[in-house]
């Protein structure tokens, strides 16, 4: 069982991984392999020069497994908090998995959230009709469920996605210690 299930790989849901993993947290990430990223010319993504967004999507991957972070090719179908401690997360091909937590970084697909019954609203963003309520931190309807992303009603920017996934899972690692958590590596001489 993993102690954090991230739902989507994208930007979003690579960043939570990379900084969940990197704080030692056990994380999963199940992803469909849909991301819109992998359609993208960056040319606007702070310390990247002119980048595919296939490539950014490799990098980051590779990032968050390089401090333990599993990914696994999987469309996830059901999410079960079953009313209680863990979370159950079922895939397309049958597979069960479970966490305490899940963070959903779907990008602009809502029909996960809206079968579990998460509290949606309308969208910012153009073509960004529906997304999931908030609290600003990451935290949905459900106190095991969370939100990252363009799902989350952020901007669809790579960088803006990305910068969101780090910080839900900041605040989801603090929540998880009792304590804010900071990730700064120092320089070494």
């Amino acid at each position: 069982m993993a102690e954090v299930i991230v739902i989507g790989a994208g930007p979003a849901g690579s960043s939570a991984a990379l900084f969940l993993a990197k704080a030692g947290k056990e994380t999963l990430v199940l992803d469909s392999n849909a991301s819109m990223t992998k359609r993208a010319w960056i040319e606007n993504h702070y310390g990247a020069k002119d980048i595919t967004g296939p490539d950014l999507l490799k990098i980051g991957r590779e990032q968050a497994e390089k401090f333990g972070a599993k990914f696994i090719e999987e469309k996830v179908t059901v999410v079960d908090t079953n009313g209680g401690e863990r979370v159950t997360v079922k895939t397309e091909s049958g597979r069960s998995y479970e966490a305490s937590h899940v963070i959903l970084a779907t990008g602009a697909v809502t029909e996960l959230a809206s079968s579990i019954g998460l509290t949606l609203q309308e969208g910012r963003e153009p073509r960004i009709k529906t997304v999931i309520e908030t609290d600003g931190a990451g935290r949905t309807s459900n106190p095991r469920i969370w939100a990252a992303g363009t799902i989350a009603g952020v901007s669809v920017h790579t960088i803006i996605t990305a910068g969101d996934g780090a910080k839900v899972a900041i605040e989801l690692i603090s929540e998880l210690n009792g304590e804010r958590y900071v990730d700064h590596d120092i320089l070494k001489s």
